[in-house]
């Protein structure tokens, strides 16, 4: 039995703990999360990463390395992602589960009390992070945002939001530009962590087998000792509808050409009808059973691959396709061919039945994952009510014919993207 509990630490900052005891492991971590700016995002980009290499107890990767290693080779690690129009960076923990501890240790509550040794006490050097972190955390930054060029797949989607999106905040790049992030001033970062800790709004999440309260303590205890916090707004822009098309071709020396197009659904995370879209998402494009994957990659070869996705937060679709150039208007015609087919209401029961089934299954093995339970209670952060796997699934398998139709008839087509290959991979 899973029990889920929330509460308050102060202002701002929020606990969110999920118990099952099937788990032999316990999951944690620490999330910020901060409007997305391009001034700002390098800067904070390259912060849990520099956080995550030692504290002022544990001052150097081997210190830090043998406390991980005296709590039952426990883990430690950072990411940055993005939620619409917000900035989350998120330090994370992991470990063995209390009960399979030698000397009856609670690993939990040593896992976050290193989180709070890491998050509260960094090994500041004359009110500074130490020079060869920040340089080697500097360089590594920008190394992440070159693996994503290189992958021609995320490169495309990337830009295809980023033209969509130009005049919000979600066009801004998680890790902001590698201009931003090798001009970046180790003093400044000192001034951009005691911001993240005072004003950014917390999520801190709590999985598996352990008791909470001990944990929740300990995280309660460390913010107090800040005084009073001012949390910033993390607002979204949802643009409901498309004015016009945005055709955007670009050129590279890759061996397949790539089609982006970035779709307007009129309905995000908050509306009634999100879970209508879900489904008519999953129909066109979101499962091997789709009318994108049938038609326009099997039937019609038209590409190497086609799927869409469900942007929730900002009430976007993406579908993506790696193509041979000489197919790329071909595969754009049947693309929107394939979503008027939904408009008009051109599938039967069967289709519908199979996009459910693929959708309920996922959320049900969710719950087979810390890391997929971790994922699916963030994502709904900025949610008017928080669901569980199984009561998202109840209301996809309720979602009718005719909400689908409607779901699809609001979709609006806002940019083509196109990165058109010469068919010669560069070396």
């Amino acid at each position: 039995m899973t029990e889920i509990e929330q509460r308050s630490v102060c202002d701002g900052v929020n606990f969110r703990s999920v118990r099952d005891v099937k788990f032999k492991t316990v999951r944690m971590s620490v999330n910020f999360l901060l409007p997305l700016q391009k001034e700002a995002a390098a800067s904070n980009a390259i912060l849990p990463f520099l956080l995550s290499r030692a504290s002022r107890e544990y001052p150097d990767f081997t210190k830090l390395g043998e406390r991980l290693a005296e709590l039952y080779g426990a883990d430690l690690s950072a990411d940055v992602q993005k939620i619409g129009d917000v900035q989350m960076l998120s330090l994370y923990a992991s470990g063995i589960a209390d009960r399979y501890a030698l000397q009856g240790e609670s690993t939990s509550t040593e896992l976050s009390k290193l989180l709070c040794s890491i998050l509260f006490d960094p090994p500041f050097e004359d009110g500074l992070f130490p020079k060869e972190g920040f340089e080697q955390e500097q360089r590594q930054t920008i190394e992440l945002i070159d693996s994503e060029f290189n992958d021609k797949r995320t490169y495309a989607r990337q830009r295809c939001e980023e033209i969509m999106c130009k005049n919000e905040p979600y066009g801004i790049s998680r890790y902001g530009s590698k201009e931003d992030i090798r001009n970046l001033k180790r003093e400044e970062l000192t001034g951009v962590w005691h911001y993240l800790i005072q004003n950014a709004r917390i999520e801190i999440m709590v999985l598996g087998d352990c008791d909470p309260k001990p944990v929740y303590e300990g995280f309660y205890n460390a913010f107090q000792k800040l005084g009073k916090r001012s949390t910033v707004e993390c607002p979204t822009v949802n643009v409901k509808k498309a004015d016009q098309v945005n055709e955007v071709t670009e050129k590279m020396d890759i061996a397949q050409s790539k089609l982006v197009l970035g779709f307007r659904t009129a309905a995000s995370l908050r509306d009634e009808q999100v879970e209508a879209v879900k489904l008519m998402v999953a129909l066109f494009g979101g499962t091997p059973n789709s009318k994108l994957f049938l038609n326009v990659r099997e039937k019609l070869s038209l590409c190497y691959y086609c799927s869409a996705l469900y942007v929730s937060m900002k009430g976007i679709m993406l579908v993506q396709s790696g193509v041979e150039t000489k197919n790329i208007e071909k595969a754009k015609e049947e693309i929107l061919f394939q979503l008027e087919e939904i408009k008009k209401g051109n599938f039967d029961d069967n289709e519908v039945n199979a996009a459910k089934l693929s959708m309920c299954n996922s959320y049900r093995s969710l719950s087979d994952s810390l890391g997929g339970l971790e994922a699916w209670y963030l994502s709904q952060t900025f949610a008017n009510y928080v669901k569980r796997p199984e009561e998202a699934a109840a209301l996809i398998s309720a979602v009718t014919r005719q909400q689908m139709i409607d779901a699809a008839n609001n979709v609006t087509l806002d940019t083509v993207y196109r990165l058109v290959g010469n068919g010669v991979e560069k070396e």
